[in-house]
């Protein structure tokens, strides 16, 4: 496959339990181990190779990043996780400096399983801690506690771990801005290369969305969660982490590369139950449940594709370029949709731009030729305009619709 993805996404399903404001497409386990005889793991890894198999393969593109994302993935047996690797390397092949990442859970690891993913290959983990507030990890329903937690993180620094996250929620059901500043604070103590800092999001579908309305109590007042958004871009930014996306925070070398792929717009692979892929401007869907997506497997996977028209791509280029505190390059634009339109971007944007909520920043000429203009980023301002992020790509997509 020529230009084929250089991304994969593999989706583990298994949790112990469904946390309160998830809406992911899981299978609830309990808190019984799952063993390396489990039908259930077994069938559904088997069912996932087989998808992986049906992909043409290629060797022109190796896979660059891999992420293991659930779910729980830390839940499954180690020899599940080093069957899907093998598919992968036979079938689509893994750069040899490859990223490869998994989602953890504190209290569904041991010493064990972090040096065993290390022999795997897998080089970058990110761990759900959500919040170092008791109270705050039994209202969201979470399985662990702070004792889990620093249990984690010490098994971590045992096994020798360089790159690894953690993932805080902030704007949860009675939570303070002190509380959110007092988890801040313990996440910086401990250091972590990368931080997601995740405001609260209500889905109709889960226990939250059916529970509360947006800005009333006891979710914290809109102005509250700004405060908190403010706050942590403050204080991880005085502590020497870059904020490089809307949610995420990087020390030097430490951005994931995995999730640049999304917010570049690039194609990446999706495989499992609900997982996505993109691919030559078409994204390919999943089916949600473990039967339905048995189902479509033995049917030959044969993907119904949803054709994204030129003015949708240009959107989500946007929508997500935006994201990124870097932005998105001008030249880049006009090259993919032509300098009209990439004027009449910039022009629709100009009340914000007046506002310093928006900006256009103009980089040094790398090249005398290139008209200055043309080297020039639009970018989102950091926090003030991350914050009204929603009101700007509201006005774009107006524009364009």
């Amino acid at each position: 496959m020529k230009n084929s993805p250089t991304a994969a996404y593999i989706h583990i399903p298994f949790c112990r339990r469904r946390c309160y404001y998830c809406d992911f497409a899981i299978s609830v386990v309990g808190d019984k181990p799952l063993e390396d005889d489990s039908v259930m793991v077994s069938d559904y890894v088997s069912y996932l190779c087989q998808e992986i198999e049906s992909v043409p393969r290629h060797t022109d593109n190796p896979l660059k990043t891999i992420f293991f994302g659930g779910g729980t993935p830390s839940l499954m047996p180690q020899k599940y996780l080093t069957k899907i690797l093998k598919v992968l390397e036979t079938n689509l092949q893994i750069a040899p400096d490859a990223e490869i990442s998994i989602e953890i859970d504190p209290g569904t690891f041991d010493l064990t399983s972090l040096k065993g993913y290390l022999d795997l290959g897998i080089n970058r983990f990110s761990l759900g801690v959500q919040s170092f507030e008791s109270e705050l990890l039994e209202i969201c329903g979470r399985t662990h506690n702070l004792d889990d937690i620093y249990l984690s993180l010490d098994l971590i620094r045992q096994a020798q771990i360089k790159n690894f996250s953690l993932d805080l929620i902030t704007g949860l059901p009675h939570q303070t801005l002190e509380q959110c500043q007092k988890s801040l604070l313990q996440a910086i103590e401990i250091n972590p290369p990368h931080l997601s800092c995740y405001d609260l999001v209500l889905e109709p579908t889960t226990a939250f969305g059916k529970q509360y309305e947006p800005g009333t109590s006891p979710l914290p007042e809109d102005e509250t969660t700004a405060q908190m958004y403010r706050s942590t871009q403050n204080l991880l930014s005085s502590a020497g982490y870059e904020h490089y996306e809307i949610s995420n925070y990087a020390q030097k070398g430490y951005q994931c590369q995995h999730n640049r792929v999304y917010w570049q717009n690039q194609s990446y692979y999706g495989f499992g139950m609900s997982a996505a892929s993109y691919f030559q401007q078409k994204r390919f869907n999943r089916p949600r449940t473990r039967k339905t997506y048995y189902e479509w497997v033995k049917r030959g996977a044969l993907i119904d594709s949803e054709e994204i028209s030129h003015n949708d791509y240009l959107l989500e280029t946007l929508m997500l370029g935006l994201r990124l505190s870097e932005g998105i390059l001008l030249t880049d634009l006009s090259q993919k949709f032509g300098e009209q339109i990439t004027s009449k971007i910039v022009s629709s944007l100009d009340v914000f731009i007046r506002q310093k909520l928006v900006e256009v920043d103009y980089e040094p000429e790398a090249d005398s030729t290139i008209l200055p203009q043309k080297m020039a980023r639009l970018k989102i301002t950091d926090p003030e305009g991350f914050l009204l992020s929603n009101t700007i790509l509201a006005n774009l997509f107006d524009t364009f619709s």
